[in-house]
């Protein structure tokens, strides 16, 4: 997997560890918990954590709907654009895929029925809850990734298509060149 991220990226994982370091900090107040405490407070979390997964599934399949239309509105302009452009949507692509495998993974993970289970020994709730605590902090960490680098995508689409910018960054210069060398020739 590449991992040579953009500017824009970089700044977007930024977020989402901050974000991610604010829900750690919240869940570390609770404090610790007996496993009794655990078991109760999954019960009670399992249908939160169901709709959040749900929500993040959802979000991500639009997502990739979305970028289809960023490619089609990419490859439609007068503007050639740099093949970093194209790079930065399957970036996100990628990114996206893994987030909505990660959400569809933890929702069958806790429509498990571990809390109605008598083998389980008291102590692995504990575990459990602070397991679904980090999956959940890391699921909406990864959207805001993912929703960062899409909006990044759209500022730079609005610039050139919209705005006209001719010196973007993401802006081939080729075309534009040739086209100087070929005013000058006539």
């Amino acid at each position: 997997m590449n991992f040579n991220f953009s500017p824009s990226t970089k700044r977007a994982i930024t977020g989402a560890l901050i974000a991610m370091a604010i829900l750690g900090a919240g869940n570390f107040m609770l404090g610790e918990l007996s496993g009794y405490e655990a078991k109760t407070l999954i019960r009670h979390s399992v249908s939160g954590i169901n709709t959040l997964c749900n929500t993040i599934v959802l979000a991500s399949a639009t997502i990739l709907a979305l970028l289809l239309t960023v490619l089609s509105l990419s490859s439609g302009t007068e503007n050639r654009l740099k093949k970093e452009h194209y790079e930065h949507i399957m970036q996100i692509a990628k990114f996206d895929t893994w987030v909505l495998i990660g959400a569809l993974s933890t929702f069958l993970l806790f429509n498990l029925p571990i809390t109605e289970s008598e083998n389980v020994p008291t102590n692995w709730f504990t575990i459990v809850y602070y397991a679904s605590l980090g999956m959940t902090s890391i699921m909406s960490a990864a959207l805001i990734v993912v929703v960062i680098m899409l909006y990044n995508t759209v500022v730079s689409m609005i610039k050139i298509i919209g705005l006209g910018q001719e010196d973007h960054p993401l802006m081939d210069d080729k075309e534009k060149e040739e086209l100087e060398e070929d005013l000058k020739d006539e």
